[in-house]
């Protein structure tokens, strides 16, 4: 059991890590002034597990801000910092993160980016799916007289049968009346005869 859990980890954080994309934030500005960092992050969809790398000069700082310290300018109070030059931050969890230059002036001049990450993209079933359904068509049934006609059913739906034209029935072949009683007919019938021939010879002595 703990062996098949700790597998499925290992792959859910392979998978996770495949899908993982490294930005450099303003791309080959780098992290500066003079940069429009809003117009650089509408470009990109962030999702968890992406990372932020902020490559800069000595001169300049990165500092996470909350939002009101964002829009103040102020790194005075930040939730983390950073002047190492070539800063990675992992985007750990749904949400807008703001950073901002902690050098003076330098976020007024542009040195800041709010930065929205979505949930982890994932494959999700459609809401609905549409069976397949046979096309529409034809058939025509072989019938002495006339044609006919088939629509298939199918779900959710009708069809129709409509057989070909008169036909006539099955008849079966018709005898000679005295043959329609099988041998008694034919015993009768030469029993008449002769009773006929005997009585004529009679009348004649």
């Amino acid at each position: 059991m703990g062996y098949t859990y700790t597998t499925a980890l290992c792959v859910l954080l392979f998978v996770a890590a495949a899908e993982a994309k490294e930005y450099v934030v303003g791309g080959s500005e780098g992290w500066s002034t003079g940069v429009d960092y809003g117009t650089w992050a509408s470009s990109y969809i962030f999702n968890v597990g992406d990372t932020l790398v902020f490559q800069y000069g000595a001169l300049h700082t990165v500092s996470e801000v909350s939002e009101s310290d964002y829009s103040a300018c102020s790194a005075s109070n930040a939730i983390q910092s950073f002047g190492d030059q070539n800063t990675r931050i992992t985007l750990t969890a749904p949400g807008t993160r703001y950073f901002i230059c902690g050098s003076a002036g330098h976020c007024s001049e542009g040195m800041k980016l709010a930065c929205t990450v979505s949930p982890t993209a994932s494959t999700t079933p459609g809401s609905s799916s549409t069976p397949v359904t046979p096309g529409a068509g034809s058939f025509t049934p072989f019938a002495p007289g006339g044609g006919g006609s088939f629509t298939p059913f199918a779900p959710g739906g009708g069809g129709s049968f409509t057989p070909g034209g008169a036909t006539t029935p099955y008849q079966p072949y018709s005898r000679p009346f005295y043959y329609n009683g099988g041998v008694h007919t034919r015993s009768g019938f030469c029993g008449l005869v002769f009773a006929v021939f005997v009585v004529s010879t009679l009348l004649m002595v």
